[in-house]
């Protein structure tokens, strides 16, 4: 086991990271821009190294100041949390050589599973259903892409092979549109991700957003840890999530599941990583896989007792995964909830100081985050700022101890979300479970404020 890792990342799930870390008797090197000097995780880190100004780009994305940061603190291992660096292959690839250990996939796996022509490809090898489209990335001539639009049927969408984050991609409903939309969606997938490559896929109409959580070890074993529903987004972007997924056949989750576990096998991966999925009609269409710890990771650790940021650490390491597939169980049901730094109706970032945090508690009630009462919320950042996750023995008792925890949770001076979220747990289609990924803006749209 390790002795020392650097956490490479911020916020609450620096946090998290240097919690399980304790748990471990491992020592956790905290990074931090200028703008996080007064972050909970640094006033907590035994050892804690400034990586430059306020900028992400100077800082959480400054591969040689993060390396140099583990060299100077003795670390062993980079832990890249998400985001930022965690599923850049190159700095993957930097860490592994400069005599860390990356705690997350090899950087080959990321190239593989990042490029998303290329982890289509190896999922259709594998065996698991995707959406129908474009073969691979989509040629030049425009006959040909008008071609493969017939084939596949409109409306169709247009998506950067490099993209990410709900970021380069277009619906196209008609021929005429089409050749336009390929172009515009490839200058804007090279300006943001260097990557101009586009492929096509079939866009369909009301699915849900169901995805599965698998970790695997160097040793070729791997299991599949449940679904989470994620479909409560706006702009791509998750809002809340749960666990199991309302009214899914259990049956086909464990089929799906164990599809991902062998493609896992198949390309040598390890560490935890999520195959994200459209869900319609009671069919399932791989649609990209997160070659790192997700957002929404704890609904799962709460209905599985697994610890997933643990366990990432101990197969880093070496160490053979605690647990086979017979020993997961899915216990009860759990809900996130993302608390924002902005307006809940407008969605515009509202940074500052907090001048009260009260925290929910009571029976399942977990919540991770690292603000605190008079904590300035930077603007350089993203603008999650924590999240609630309750625990139920059914999906009624985790809505009603979301819905406590919501009205216990009290923050001032910033704007939250928290409103929004109080109206969600009670609108009559979340209840009912099962509501499609546009159900969210949908809403919005008719709750104008």
């Amino acid at each position: 086991m390790f002795k020392k890792i650097l956490v490479a990342n911020r916020g609450e799930i620096a946090l998290r990271i240097q919690r399980a870390c304790r748990e471990l008797g491992i020592k956790a090197v905290m990074v931090y821009s200028e703008a996080d000097r007064e972050a909970k995780y640094v006033k907590l880190a035994e050892e804690a190294v400034c990586i430059g100004p306020a900028s992400s780009a100077l800082s959480y994305l400054n591969m040689p100041a993060i390396i140099s940061a583990a060299e100077v603190t003795d670390a062993e291992a980079i832990h890249p949390g998400y985001g930022f660096l965690s599923e850049n292959a190159d700095f993957a690839e930097r860490v592994e050589k400069s005599g860390f250990q990356f705690i997350g996939p090899t950087p080959e796996s990321i190239r593989i599973m990042g490029d998303k022509v290329s982890a289509k490809q190896a999922m259709i090898r594998a065996g698991v259903p995707c959406v129908p489209g474009s073969e691979g990335e989509l040629p030049d001539d425009p006959a040909a892409i008008r071609r493969i639009a017939k084939t596949v049927g409109y409306p169709v969408i247009i998506k950067a092979a490099g993209g990410g984050g709900g970021r380069g991609m277009r619906v196209v409903h008609t021929e005429a549109a089409l050749i336009n939309a390929v172009q515009m969606t490839k200058a804007e997938a090279g300006a943001a991700f260097g990557n101009p490559a586009v492929y096509m896929e079939k866009f369909l109409q009301n699915p849900r957003h169901v995805e599965i959580q698998i970790i695997a070890d160097k040793h070729k074993n791997g299991v599949y840890l449940g679904e989470r529903d994620c479909s409560m987004q706006r702009r791509h972007q998750k809002v809340l999530e749960e666990s199991p997924a309302p009214g899914i056949n259990r049956k086909l989750i464990e089929r799906i599941g164990e599809r991902c576990v062998a493609a896992c096998k198949k390309i040598g991966y390890r560490g935890a990583g999520t195959f994200e999925f459209l869900y319609e009609d009671g069919e399932f269409y791989f649609i990209e896989m997160n070659t790192r710890v997700q957002v929404e990771h704890p609904v799962t650790e709460m209905v599985t007792g697994v610890d997933i940021v643990k366990t990432q650490i101990m197969v880093a390491a070496g160490e053979k995964l605690p647990f086979t597939q017979r020993d997961i169980v899915m216990r009860g049901h759990a809900i996130e909830c993302r608390v924002n730094a902005e307006d809940p109706y407008k969605f515009t970032p509202s940074p500052g100081r907090i001048s009260m945090w009260h925290a929910p508690g009571g029976p399942g009630v977990r919540v991770d985050s690292h603000v605190y009462t008079n904590y300035f919320v930077p603007p350089n950042y993203d603008s999650m700022i924590g999240k609630i996750i309750v625990h139920g023995d059914t999906r009624e008792q985790a809505m009603a101890r979301m819905r406590t925890a919501l009205a216990e949770t009290v923050v001032e001076g910033i704007n939250t979300n928290i409103p929004l979220h109080r109206e969600l747990m009670v609108d009559a289609k979340f209840m009912a479970g099962g509501t499609n990924i546009h159900y969210l803006e949908h809403w919005l749209e008719q709750h104008k404020r």
